[in-house]
């Protein structure tokens, strides 16, 4: 049976993890007392004023009484006084939870944090993390699930889920499941855990065509034809490839050393390193024409062209003079 503290403060500008902890803290607490035993107090309701009188209130529910408090990032720091004198002596087996979605102008006011603290309860901020710090708050999350991942493994990940930390922690939690404990995972490891082959092959062609590899271009286009991939979604992988190749090239050219450059992409070791490499041999010129030329089968797959090929035949053509 879980054990629920007098108060708790969830805060912080990660409003999907936050709302997360509050449908979990009702479920608990629903489970726990009946759907009688919850009252929430949101939108106009939720004053600080209104809370002081719920906790207040006399009430014939049954076991443990829950307050759940939305919106309370709009309270003022003077409006607290009330209710932080109810929550230095709180009712017994009664919980108040208050949730905070911040952002830059709005926070739970200090004397809000100090209230609960000082009441016995929890105060937990949930805060989105900064981009460049993701990879090391995957590896800590998956510390957590019971997972070992290296710098290229979490950088990984990343790269084939996005930035979203929810979704990334679904996936961490996925991989925990299909992984004995205590596993160390690789990026070889995450990339064949989490990337769908189709997603692999479109990584590989848009590789070979930055890397000037027709060959491999060209039978890697057609097995994903053959599996169904449409030309549109192939071509987008294939143009944000070549123009982060394009970016790292004018880079390279303005004369920033490869390692600033490498640290700067989203993308295992290996791969930045492949990529840095591929780069420097195509040229600024190269990618710059290669960019034109996806444009105009972008333009052709979606029949702003007046020729009289077909689609397959229009990117064979395109890949031949990308990777030539």
């Amino acid at each position: 049976m879980p054990t629920f503290k007098p108060a708790y403060l969830i805060h912080g500008d990660d409003h999907g993890r936050i709302g997360e902890r509050r449908t979990r803290l009702r479920a608990l607490a629903e489970s726990e007392s009946g759907a009688q035993g919850v009252e929430v107090l949101e939108g106009d309701a939720a004053t600080p004023e209104a809370v002081a009188r719920a906790l207040n209130a006399m009430t014939f529910a049954l076991g443990r009484r829950f307050i759940v408090v939305e919106g309370v990032e709009r309270w003022k720091e003077k409006e607290l006084q009330p209710l932080a004198e109810v929550l230095a002596s709180m009712p017994p087996d009664t919980t108040v939870a208050f949730f905070a979605r911040e952002d830059s102008r709005a926070k739970a006011p200090s004397a809000l944090h100090a209230a609960v603290t000082k009441a016995g309860g929890d105060v937990s901020a949930e805060e989105n993390v900064k981009p460049w710090e993701l990879p090391k708050w995957v590896r800590a999350r998956a510390a957590e699930l019971g997972l070992s991942l290296d710098s290229d493994a979490s950088r990984a990940l990343v790269a084939h889920v996005g930035d979203r930390q929810q979704r990334l922690l679904r996936e961490l939690e996925k991989l925990a499941l299909a992984s004995e404990p205590g596993a160390e995972l690789d990026a070889d490891a995450v990339d064949e855990l989490t990337a769908a082959s189709a997603e692999r092959k479109v990584w590989s062609l848009a590789d070979a065509l930055v890397g000037g590899d027709l060959e491999a271009a060209t039978r890697l286009f057609l097995a994903l034809r053959a599996q169904g991939e449409r030309v549109p979604g192939l071509l987008y992988w294939m143009g944000q490839r070549i123009r982060l190749a394009h970016d790292v090239a004018q880079a390279l050219d303005a004369g920033q050393p490869a390692a600033q450059i490498k640290r700067s992409l989203r993308m295992p070791s290996r791969a930045a390193d492949r990529l840095i490499a591929d780069a420097r041999e195509a040229g600024v010129e190269k990618l710059r024409s290669a960019i034109g030329l996806i444009a105009d089968l972008e333009l052709a797959s979606r029949g702003g062209s007046s020729r009289a090929a077909t689609e397959d035949t229009v990117a064979l053509l395109a890949i031949r003079q990308i990777a030539a």
